[in-house]
C-alpha cells in the first residue's frame, strides 16, 4: 500500500516540497568536517571513531534543539523542525535524533515526505530555511 504525501502544518497552502537530498547531504558533510576538527579536543578521530560521532550527537542537541539548524544547515539554508508545528524540536528530541542519524541506517529508510526514521522518532521534518515563495 502506498502512502501520499503529507504536508506538515507549516507547510505553505500549495503543498509541500522537501529539500533536496543532495543539499541535505551538504549540510551532513560540513558538520562533520566540524566535528572531526572539534572532536581532536577529546580524542584522536583517525585512531578512534567515536569522538566525531560524539561531537555530532552533541551537535545536533544542542544547534537544532534550540537554533533548528547546525552550521551546515545554515551554510546549506535547510531547518529541522517540527512535523507537527513547525516550531524547535527541543533538545532531547535533537539528541534522539543524532544518535539515530550516527547510526546511518534509520536515515536511509525514507517515506514519501524523505523523512527518514530518524525524522519520524523525532518528529522532525527537514524544510529549506526560505521559503520557496520568498525566493527571488
Amino acid at each position: 500500500m502506498a502512502t501520499e504525501p503529507v504536508s506538515p502544518p507549516s507547510a505553505p497552502a500549495g503543498g509541500f516540497e522537501p529539500p533536496s537530498l543532495a543539499k541535505r547531504f551538504g549540510a551532513l558533510v560540513i558538520d562533520w568536517v566540524l566535528c572531526l576538527l572539534a572532536s581532536q579536543f577529546i580524542g584522536d578521530p583517525l585512531r578512534d571513531g567515536w569522538p566525531p560521532v560524539a561531537v555530532l550527537i552533541a551537535e545536533y542537541g544542542f544547534f537544532i534543539g534550540l537554533f533548528a539548524q547546525t552550521p551546515g544547515m545554515a551554510m546549506t539554508k535547510l531547518r529541522c523542525v517540527s512535523f507537527s508545528d513547525g516550531g524547535r524540536i527541543g533538545v532531547v528530541r535533537a539528541l534522539v535524533r543524532g544518535v539515530l542519524l550516527s547510526l546511518v541506517v534509520p536515515a536511509l529508510i525514507m517515506d514519501p515526505n524523505k523523512r527518514g526514521l530518524h525524522d519520524k522518532a523525532a518528529g522532525s521534518v527537514m524544510v529549506d530555511a526560505v521559503p520557496p515563495q520568498s525566493r527571488a
